[in-house]
């Protein structure tokens, strides 16, 4: 059992954190703050060619396999969380649209995707339809040779800058089950009566932005079906999903390694009767916690991962991952945040952003709850099996 990585993984990883060490670290916390975007960033990760981590290289991508995609999303989420959903987003769009398009849908869109010409993300929940996907009222009647779409979107990440945008809608209100009648729509989001209604103000995710959409009467043609057929679509974004998973596992493990070298950090030089305050107990107890939960998390995400790099069914794996790396962010967060004491809880310190990040790799790709659930199904199934 080898839990090393191969030599191209490792200079990838070496590149990614020279990268995040120089071009996000010294920005995030001031433009975080602002509220700037980070066009700079996005810039430099087009360079590097990360906009086409899911696009296979026959479409001129870097057909990254799944242990690099997460090495990606932690690297960076280790610098700033928020920059990773720009890229997360895209990537699972990206996903979807190469592993369900027709050949002439990939042509189209692959390979300005995979070097950040284009960019995307994908518009699932409603205001009434979150975790219960097949509640979504969006609807896509078809008239000739175009679909005219109705309906709205929330929480869209890179609403502003996508297109195109995968957009889920029931093109068979009716179909029994609902599930059925659903459809992905790959909208032009420069078409007439699509707009942007509002940016969501956020206890954290920031340097991306998420939305509020409304589609009133767009026309979408035909030949934007993904993948041509009808009713396939709650298939096609549950698949897609999967690497979303593994994508917030990945992101979760970067905030937790971040609130471990800032915790590690203040306990060496931060000094309390006389002395550095790590060298008090019960500071080394929640150090020593810290680092246990990271690392746990950390292999249990590479493990998810490796699995889906040998092509096995993801449901359950990718669902443990998400959920204990997760947890473990929100409570290393924490840890991090009591070790800075009354420092903690100053925005002039990296932890109280960590704090704030760290919520929505919980309630993001799917509740933990949800995902629970999930997992005990596929475990009762006899779909996934531990030991």
């Amino acid at each position: 059992m080898d839990f090393s990585f191969n030599d191209e993984q490792r200079l990838f990883r070496d590149s990614l954190r020279a990268f995040v060490d120089k071009e996000i670290i010294p920005v995030a916390r001031d433009w975080e703050q602002s509220g700037r975007y980070p066009a700079e960033i996005v810039a430099e990760m087009r360079t590097l060619g990360l906009f086409g981590l899911a696009i296979p290289e026959t479409y001129g991508g870097l057909g990254a396999d799944t242990v690099s995609f997460v090495l990606t999303f932690e690297e960076i989420s280790r610098g700033w969380m928020g920059i990773a959903g720009i890229l997360g987003s895209h990537s699972v769009s990206c996903f979807m649209i190469a592993n369900h398009g027709t050949e002439e849908q990939k042509q189209q869109y692959l390979p300005r995707l995979a070097t950040g010409e284009l960019r995307t993300g994908i518009a699932l929940t409603e205001p009434g339809a979150g975790t219960d996907l097949q509640g979504i009222r969006t609807t896509a009647r078809l008239e000739g040779d175009h679909y005219v779409v109705n309906g709205s979107k929330t929480w869209i990440t890179n609403a502003r800058y996508a297109n195109p945008l995968p957009v889920l809608v029931k093109t068979d209100p009716a179909a029994t089950p609902a599930h059925r009648g659903m459809s992905v729509l790959l909208v032009d989001t420069t078409s007439e009566g699509f707009s942007v209604e509002k940016d969501i103000p956020k206890l954290g995710y920031k340097g991306t932005e998420s939305c509020e959409l409304r589609l009133d009467n767009v026309r979408v043609p035909r030949s934007a079906l993904l993948g041509g057929v009808e009713g396939k679509g709650m298939r096609q974004a549950l698949s897609s999903l999967e690497t979303g998973r593994v994508n917030i596992a990945a992101r979760s493990v970067g905030i937790a390694q971040r609130a471990y070298e800032e915790a590690l950090r203040y306990a060496r030089e931060r000094e309390a009767f006389g002395q550095p305050i790590g060298d008090f107990q019960a500071v080394q107890i929640k150090l020593a916690e810290i680092a246990i939960q990271l690392q746990a998390a950390r292999l249990m995400t590479y493990w998810a991962a490796s699995q889906m790099d040998a092509g096995a069914r993801m449901d359950a794996e990718s669902g443990m991952a998400k959920v204990f790396s997760s947890e473990t962010a929100l409570q290393c967060a924490l840890d991090a945040m009591r070790i800075h004491g009354g420092y903690g809880y100053s925005a002039e310190f990296e932890v109280e952003r960590l704090y704030r990040d760290a919520p929505l790799m919980a309630i993001g790709e799917g509740t933990n709850d949800v995902l629970r659930t999930v997992i005990a199904k596929a475990l009762l199934g006899g779909k996934a099996h531990v030991g």
